[in-house]
Parts: structure tokens; C-alpha cells; sequence
């Protein structure tokens, strides 16, 4: 048993803070949240906070941890003059150019750095289409070793090898969702990852892959989680080539539901927010990733009912993810303000209680115990009214101190509890590798 002390209690929403505040903790669950509780549990072992702010963990709700070993990559890219050159160029090499060592180290590395920024859980999106059969159970050790409570899922597409492909992207995604069901009565560090059902988006999954999709939605019980309208290109392709907007042929074959996680989605049209808003799924809005890629702005975010923020790669900051939302919403002269933004990095955790069936995103008994501790010093009064306006212009992933995931401390004082630079050192040295695999492909 943990007993946090003198903690700031922090909630995002609603919002609330509460100074002065303990919170035991018995396996995975926070078990009581008040003031003075050592005379309660006498036999706890404490971890005096000195007033340090206690917020529920921060989720990133979509992220491409196959990506790890991309930063200042120096294989020789073409031209990217558009965003399907970028994705040709780029990322589909990278991703044919994986095995399995490399994307060891970057599933590894991407779970270590997630939680030294704070994130508590990631949502993942993978593709490795030399690499499929296993692919997914190697994220997973990645997650587990690390400590970090997770989502992954194949991304199922045609891109490589037409049906055949389809196929074994599919089989991988059953076949994990099989590995987690035998895993359900392990320990709660075996129970720390969960999976959606891959696919790349739209233009790249024909009706075949659909099919096939929405057949393992029925076999597993699991959600879609798929790429839509990131680019214009893809809502043109659904136009010429099945006479349909792309969310409306998910519909088609039943693939939206509460667990169906949409990312990007910046040229949707209302027909299609109204479709996913009735069918009670998410939307992952990447602000910096669609910064980077040149894609565009979403407009439409007001229109969500659920919408949640991710990276897409970007590492896994969501601090740093929040601020860039709030700002770039600004200067597209939209009408929401931090509190909004807030609110869609509380509802990563709506994400997690939908797919792990328990509670997430309170400090209150009975909720899990993933907690992001930080040790912010405010030199104006913070108050649940103003929580949002410190997330965007103070608050950052710096005062990052300790991180708890499923009861355990996994970060504490800014240190793990195991020596990180020998992982560090592999990974440079796999991700040397995968620069040459991609200048020969």
C-alpha cells in the first residue's frame, strides 16, 4: 500500500483543486483521497508530496511508436512537396524498413520518454508491413517493461501486398486481441495493455479489408482505430472510387461504435461528424502533426462531442500537445479556449474506461491509480477556474517529478527504478540499422 501526503489534488474536469489532501493507494486502486490519513493506514509507506500537484495520468490518444527511431533521420528522403509524397517518401520506407530489433528499441524508448513527460497511457497506431506476425506482441513488451499502460493495433492496409497483406493485418490484430483476452487474470502489470483493431485509412483499405474488419470487430469485441481525412486526397479517393463519403463507408459495415477511434479527421463534412457523434466515437485531434504535415486545420473541432488529443508520433508531451492545440485553434480564429483543451486531455481517459472496463481520470476511491505528479510552482493563485489558463501558458512537462501507473511508482523523483542509458545506446545503434534498410528499399 502507497500513501501520497500532503498532496495538491488536481482535477481536469470538472475542474477542481484541493490543497492538503492524502491519497492511499492498495494494488492498482486509489482506495481513500483526504486529509490525515497515516492514522487510517498505519503500515502504508509514505511519500510526503510537500503540497506537489496530483492530477489523474495523462493519456495520449494517438501515436505511432514505429516512429521512435525517426528523430533527425539521415536516409536520404526525396522530395515531400505534398502529403501523400511525404507519406511514400518517408513512412511507408520506414515502416517496410522495420524488423524486429528496431522496433524493439523504439516501442522501448517511445514508452520510457511517454512517461518521463508525464503520460501515463498511449493510445498506438503501428505498421510494419515487412514485420506483421508477432509485431504487435513486441510493442506490448515494450509497454510492459517500461511500465506504461497502453493501446496498440496493426494497421491493417492493401499498400504492399493486396489481399494477402489485408489478410495478415487483420490475423495480427485477432491474434493480439487473443493475447490480451488469455492475459485477463495476470498480474495488474501483465493487465497494462489493451488493443484496438488497426487500419491505415480509407484510401488504403479496400471494401475487402472493411469486411474483414468488421468481422474481427465481431469475433474480438474490440474498435476500430483507423486514420480519416487527414489529407483532402483521402475523402477524394472515397468520392471516385465508392461514391461515398469515407466515415459513411465505416458505417456500411458497421465499424463505428463507442470504441471506434478516428484520427485527424480535418475534412470531414457535418454529415459525417453528425454520423460519429451518433455512434458515440472519437475523434484524436494532432495539432502539431497537422502543423507538420501541411494538411491543413480542423475547423470543425467545436462540432465533437468526443474528441481527445494526440501526438501522431510527435513523442508524447501532451503538455506540450495542449498548448499547441489551444494556440493553433487561436490563429485559426476559433472559439473555444483552454478549458476546452482541457477537456479533451481529460477525455483520453474516457478512451481507457471504454476499452479496459474500469474507472479512470478522478482522484477519488475507487478510480485506477494512474497519477502524473509535477512540482509546479505558481507565482499567481491557481484555482479550478484558471486550472486551464496554467495548463496553457504554465504548466509543462519539466515540473514532471513522478509518475504512478496501475499503483506503481514507475518514475519517481525524475529517475526510473532501472538504468536507462544501455537502452539508449542500443537503440542508436538499431536505429543506424533501419537508416540503412531504408536506403536500400
Amino acid at each position: 500500500m502507497l500513501l501520497l501526503k500532503n498532496a495538491t489534488l488536481v482535477n481536469f474536469y470538472p475542474a477542481r483543486i484541493v490543497e492538503n489532501s492524502d491519497i492511499a493507494i492498495d494494488g492498482d486502486k486509489i482506495i481513500a483521497v483526504g486529509r490525515d490519513l497515516s492514522a487510517d493506514y498505519p503500515d502504508a509507506q509514505c511519500k510526503p508530496l510537500y503540497g506537489k500537484l496530483v492530477m489523474p495520468g495523462l493519456v495520449c490518444a494517438h501515436n505511432h511508436f514505429y516512429s521512435g527511431l525517426s528523430r533527425g533521420i539521415l536516409a536520404p528522403i526525396p522530395p515531400c512537396p505534398d502529403f501523400i509524397s511525404t507519406l511514400k517518401n518517408l513512412w511507408w520506407r520506414l515502416d517496410r524498413a522495420l524488423d524486429e530489433e528496431s522496433l524493439y528499441y523504439s516501442g522501448l524508448i517511445c514508452s520510457l520518454e511517454a512517461i518521463r513527460h508525464g503520460c501515463t497511457a498511449v493510445i498506438d497506431h503501428h505498421a510494419s508491413p515487412h514485420f506483421i506476425r508477432g509485431s504487435l506482441a513486441i510493442l506490448r513488451r515494450g509497454f510492459i517493461e517500461a511500465g506504461l499502460r497502453g493501446m496498440t493495433c496493426f494497421e491493417t492496409t492493401d499498400r504492399n501486398g493486396g489481399l494477402q497483406e489485408l489478410e495478415a493485418g487483420v490475423r495480427e490484430n485477432i491474434d493480439f486481441a487473443r493475447l490480451i483476452d488469455s492475459r485477463r487474470d495476470d498480474s495488474p502489470e501483465e493487465r497494462l495493455v489493451e488493443c484496438h483493431l488497426g487500419a491505415h485509412a480509407p484510401f488504403t483499405v479496400p471494401d475487402a479489408g472493411l469486411k474483414m474488419l468488421a468481422e474481427a470487430k465481431r469475433e474480438t469485441g474490440r474498435g476500430l482505430h483507423i486514420h480519416v481525412a487527414e489529407d483532402r486526397y483521402d475523402v477524394s479517393h472515397s468520392h471516385d472510387k465508392y461514391g461515398m463519403d469515407p466515415i459513411a463507408r465505416l458505417e456500411k459495415f458497421d465499424l463505428l461504435d463507442e470504441k471506434t477511434l478516428i484520427a485527424h479527421a480535418l475534412w470531414l463534412s457535418a454529415d459525417e461528424i453528425a454520423l460519429l457523434n451518433r455512434h458515440r466515437a472519437c475523434l484524436a485531434h494532432n495539432a502539431r502533426s497537422n502543423m507538420n504535415n501541411h494538411v491543413g486545420y480542423n475547423h470543425q473541432l467545436p462540432g465533437y462531442q468526443l474528441a481527445a488529443l494526440g501526438t501522431d508520433g510527435i513523442g508524447a508531451d501532451m503538455f506540450e500537445e495542449l498548448k499547441f492545440a489551444c494556440f493553433k485553434h487561436r490563429d485559426a480564429g476559433g472559439p473555444l479556449w483552454p478549458d476546452s483543451f482541457l477537456r479533451m486531455l481529460h477525455n483520453g481517459n474516457i478512451l481507457l474506461e471504454r476499452n479496459f472496463a474500469q474507472p479512470f481520470g478522478q482522484l477519488a476511491a475507487g478510480y485506477t491509480a494512474d497519477l502524473t505528479i509535477c512540482d509546479y510552482v505558481s507565482p499567481t493563485p491557481l484555482r479550478a477556474e484558471n486550472l486551464a489558463g496554467h495548463f496553457a501558458f504554465g504548466l509543462n512537462s519539466a515540473s514532471v517529478h513522478s509518475v504512478i501507473i496501475a499503483g506503481r511508482l514507475v518514475y519517481e523523483d525524475r529517475q526510473f527504478p532501472f538504468e536507462v542509458e544501455p537502452i539508449y545506446a542500443r537503440a542508436r545503434k538499431a536505429a543506424a540499422r533501419l537508416w540503412q534498410n531504408m536506403t536500400e528499399l
